[in-house]
């Protein structure tokens, strides 16, 4: 009857980006799902639960690959707007996702001086095309993932 949502933390990765080229621009990172944090611990014990009985966990149990999003497309939409095409790896399936990214700020990272660019985005992902197979009759197919990243230099 709500929405429920998770934070994906310690994400890490790359950029290598050239302002003047936007589209040859690459980003890889890489998320640790069992670092998965919810407003409810037993949302998050049932994440991370194992299946019972042999069975497969209903999300990703209690030792989950890390996920990994590598880009292969940049297009640019707008003056601080752009389309990143990449592959999606998730509980060992792998599928392209498109995330509507918009570039947030760049400079001095006042706490270290390290030069430091921002963008956030927005994608939606089918759980079950990444093995996600739990109660998809009372639980929402579709998942909006919003994103948040910083790169420092």
């Amino acid at each position: 009857f709500s929405d429920y949502f998770g934070i994906f933390g310690d994400v890490t990765g790359t950029l290598e980006i050239d302002p003047a080229n936007i589209e040859a621009a690459k980003v890889s990172v890489t998320i640790p799902v069992s670092k998965v944090v919810t407003a409810s611990a037993g949302l998050t014990d049932h994440l991370l639960r194992d299946g019972q009985n042999g069975a497969a966990p209903d999300f990703f149990g209690s030792n989950p690959a890390d996920a990994t999003f590598v880009s292969t497309s940049v297009t640019k939409t707008g003056d601080t707007t752009a389309d990143i095409v990449g592959d999606f790896t998730l509980n060992g399936v792998t599928k392209p996702v498109t995330i509507a990214a918009e570039f947030t700020g760049a400079g001095a990272n006042p706490f270290n001086q390290k030069q430091t660019v921002g963008f956030s985005g927005r994608a939606r992902i089918t759980r079950t095309d990444f093995n996600v197979n739990f109660g998809p009759q009372f639980v929402t197919d579709t998942v909006d993932l919003d994103i948040v990243a910083a790169f420092e230099k």
